[in-house]
């Protein structure tokens, strides 16, 4: 993969960020109008404490039998998710999605949340781990 490959991989300027007081049923018309599966949850001028994705949605919203309404990002979203720098390489994302199990990874810069990187961006990725050796 070339550095710009990556490099169109990795920026994402304007994922869809939200305060976590915000409410579920709030969030899922941005990401359903924005046509995201992850929001970011961010407080002050960029600080991440979580994600909610639409998985989250279902399991930890629906299938839980909460209100919507009433539930709150905070309540619900996953704290202090992994995050990754602009400096990874296309590789070291995809190793960290794997062994972390997640779909959607936070991109921080100083502090600062600047964009979001997201599993199915990877055409055809490659295999974050070496081919196993012939039998």
């Amino acid at each position: 993969m070339t550095d710009d490959a990556e490099a169109q991989i990795v920026r994402y300027p304007n994922p869809l960020m939200l305060p976590p007081t915000t409410n579920v049923m709030q969030a899922a018309r941005h990401m359903h109008t924005r046509n995201v599966r992850a929001v970011l949850v961010i407080e002050g001028d960029g600080n991440l404490v979580g994600i909610f994705t639409e998985r989250d949605a279902i399991s930890r919203v629906l299938a839980a039998g909460k209100d919507p309404i009433a539930t709150t990002l905070a309540d619900v979203m996953t704290n202090n998710p992994e995050t990754i720098s602009p400096q990874h390489t296309a590789i070291e994302m995809l190793r960290l999605m794997k062994e972390v199990r997640v779909r959607h990874l936070p991109v921080v810069q100083d502090g600062k949340t600047v964009g979001i990187v997201v599993r199915n961006d990877f055409p055809e990725a490659p295999s974050a781990d070496p081919p196993a050796p012939p039998v």
